[in-house]
């Protein structure tokens, strides 16, 4: 986890370094200054500050979640690009400023005395916020980066705690910190792990199809690194270097570091050669011998690079008053604050204005309730309150008020065509159904649980500019050809299927059980690859590749068998004997599902439905290493699923071509993105195992997965038996 931590907590540590030496110089001004009652203003700009960096930190995260997987890469990739832009200036900025950082601030301290309350708590605030507002930036760029790991939050929190105990050291003088040192230093650092932020950035961009280039790799190194291994983790966790880079990312790496590495490092040099001649740059307060006064209003002790120190011996002045700073009239209350308000009103006010903006952003970037026509549906009256509707993109609010569960459609009367559906409307309830509305005849079909399906009288709409998009129903004969495609390639997988259980029983009643391993991986994956027919295999499924989960005895009880049983006993070290019943009954079921397959049913409407469950399955078990049971071959049955997957859009090409010409190319090169990772951790005969993955990886494989799941997601519909009326 320290990989992940290592980034946040630099930028912890120095943004809170540099927000509480801000607010110490604050703090000493005001108490030297005999203005201690003021205090609370500056706390108050500081809360505020606070307020506003976690209310942007939230606004981001809720954004995030709202989009698209496409759409948050892009969302991410672009605020990575921002994150390193301020970070980059905020440490060129720091690196002039340390050594007149005190000066600067009680020049404003004593102009905010001098005008108000409301500019002290101004001054406090924007010079804390900057600091908050970049830290929650960079802060959910990393966390981002690092998927679930908790690791930048914990890094953050660790720098901030240390920031915090630092500054109070300075503040009682307990400590002493060469300031410019400091931040050249971190600074160094904080570029180059920035420039592994730009390259992560730029592949999301990528990614999310903002710039071009996602499959031109200037490396590809997954063959001949182990991804899990310490090193490779710490330098993806720390500077975002991966096993593999486009040629985008390498440039904006290389380039960024090149350009804004010599920037800083001659701009260091300029300032050293400035400092050690005494001309062109002037002397910092922080160098003169500050007055002693009492320890709680002792200001930090800021030391820049060259600074002397008193000589031994000397005695320190007593305290003087500071001229410069305006001292308050004695009075019953603070100056700035109008007599008759609660002290209470502005800090409350002040803090919980962030807040209350990051929650109307937050609220009003949901989908809000629809206001469109309202339209009943029951088992006797369909479409009650149809009015024909303005050409455009239109939302109906569909009411069941009959006393069955109905199915509603929008269609065109003449042809059947499906413009909109909502399936399962409850009796009582109310859902929306958004639909584009073009010039044409417009009627609504209702198809009760049990009944008769009605349709409603046909609306006439024109005055639109274009057609409206429909679905043309299928039939169970329009998917007669594609099923009967699919079954002569889950036929031709069972006959493999039974030659490989067969070799995989000899090899392990002869003894080889490390043939064994390799055997059983080719069985299991073309037994993977065979995944739209699931549902039609019965009782087999359950022989052949049963999970140990819900099992009484769990891996050791009698039901479990198949794959996983014999996976878990090849990869525990049981023995040949032990594992020749689980390896014959494996082979045995395989021949009974092969013998029996042909007279089995098969449902046409499964097989639009199993071009999503497919890959469904693969996220929830194979990603997740649900389904390990010691081979660590999660990866390859991925990939299997995958083909399954690719087969099977196949035979179901042709309706889809017709029917939605744009979704299989974006299916098309969702597959090719997947393919190509999951490519990357196959290395000869061996795979990744899934918690060996690093972080990012892991992540990229997730997404990918996602992406091409949502992108299948309408097939079912597109492609479902419509009930007749």
């Amino acid at each position: 986890m320290w990989d992940d931590a290592f980034p946040s907590f630099l930028i912890g540590l120095r943004e809170g370094l540099e927000a509480g030496l801000i607010v110490s110089i604050l703090v000493a001004t005001l108490v030297r200054a005999g203005a201690r009652n003021r205090l609370a203003q500056v706390w108050t700009g500081v809360l505020a500050a606070i307020a506003l960096a976690m209310s942007f930190g939230a606004v981001l995260t809720f954004t995030a979640a709202s989009l698209s997987e496409t759409a948050q890469e892009a969302f991410g990739g672009t605020l990575s690009v921002i994150a390193v832009a301020f970070v980059t200036a905020m440490v060129f900025w720091m690196r002039r400023s340390a050594r007149s950082l005190a000066g600067e601030i009680k020049e404003k301290v004593s102009d905010a005395l001098a005008m108000g309350a409301g500019v002290l708590i101004l001054t406090s605030f924007l010079a804390v916020g900057r600091e908050g507002l970049e830290t929650a930036l960079f802060l959910w760029t990393t966390a981002r980066a690092a998927g679930e790991s908790a690791g930048p939050l914990t890094g953050a929190g660790i720098g901030l705690v240390l920031a915090a105990g630092l500054c109070w050291g300075l503040y009682r003088r307990v400590l002493k910190i060469n300031l410019t040192k400091f931040f050249t230093r971190t600074g160094v650092v904080l570029i180059v792990i920035a420039a592994g932020v730009l390259g992560y950035g730029l592949r999301d961009l990528q990614e999310g199809g903002v710039v071009p280039g996602d499959a031109a790799y200037a490396f590809d190194l997954g063959a001949h690194i182990d991804a899990g291994s310490w090193y490779s983790t710490l330098l993806q966790g720390v500077l975002n270097v991966t096993p593999e880079m486009t040629w985008l990312q390498v440039i904006g790496y290389a380039g960024y570091l090149a350009v804004v590495m010599t920037l800083f490092v001659r701009g260091v040099r300029g300032v050293r050669a400035g400092a050690a001649s005494g001309a062109g740059v002037p002397r910092p307060a922080a160098e003169k011998p500050e007055p002693r006064a009492a320890a709680d209003g002792s200001e930090p002790r800021l030391e820049a690079e060259g600074a002397g120190s008193r000589p031994a011996g000397r005695p320190e002045p007593q305290a003087q008053p500071d001229p410069a700073v305006r001292r308050p009239e004695p009075g019953p209350k603070p100056a700035g604050v109008p007599r008759g308000r609660p002290a209470w009103v502005v800090p409350v006010a002040v803090v919980a204005v962030p807040v209350v903006v990051a929650g109307l952003v937050v609220a009003l970037g949901r989908p809000k309730p629809s206001s469109g026509q309202a339209v009943a549906v029951s088992e006797t009256e369909c479409g009650k309150g149809f009015t024909a509707p303005k050409p455009g993109r239109r939302t109906f609010r569909m009411q069941n008020t009959g006393s069955k569960t109905a199915e509603v459609y929008l269609i065109d009367p003449g042809t059947g065509s499906v413009y909109g559906e909502i399936e399962g409307l409850a009796p009582g309830t109310t859902r929306d159904l958004v639909a584009t509305v073009a010039d044409g005849t417009y009627a609504w079909r209702c198809v009760p649980s049990s009944g008769k399906a009605v349709t409603s009288r046909s609306v006439t709409v024109s005055g639109g500019k274009s057609s409206a998009k429909a679905v043309v129903p299928v039939s169970e004969n329009d998917l007669a050809a594609p099923l009967k495609a699919y079954r002569a390639y889950v036929e031709q997988g069972l006959a493999t299927l039974v030659t490989q259980t067969r070799t995989l029983d000899a090899d392990i009643a002869g003894g080889h059980l490390g043939k064994a391993r390799t055997d059983w991986l080719t069985a299991h994956l073309t037994y993977s690859s065979l995944g739209a027919a699931y549902g039609t295999f019965e009782d087999f499924d359950k022989k052949i590749n049963g999970r140990a989960d819900g099992l009484a005895g769990g891996v050791a009880d009698k039901d479990f068998a198949g794959f996983h049983r014999v996976e878990y006993g090849l990869w525990h070290g049981q023995s040949a004997d032990r594992l020749k019943g689980p390896a014959q009954a494996l082979a045995d079921a395989a021949a009974g599902l092969r013998q029996a397959f042909p007279a089995q049913a098969f449902d046409p409407g499964d097989l639009p439905l199993r071009a999503h469950e497919i890959l469904e399955n693969t996220l929830q078990f194979e990603l997740t290493a649900d389904t390990d049971e010691g081979g660590g071959t999660n990866l390859a049955t991925a990939n299997a699923n995958l083909a399954g997957t690719r087969e099977l859009l196949t035979v179901l090409r042709p309706l889809l071509t017709t029917r939605a010409p744009k979704l299989l190319p974006a299916v098309d090169a969702d597959m090719a993105r997947l393919q190509k990772l999951l490519d990357a951790e196959h290395q000869g005969a061996g795979w990744t195992p899934v918690e060996k993955l690093d972080t990012v990886t892991r992540q990229r494989v997730v997404g990918a997965t996602g992406q091409l799941l949502e992108d299948l997601a309408p097939v079912p519909d597109l492609l479902e038996i419509r009930k007749s009326a």
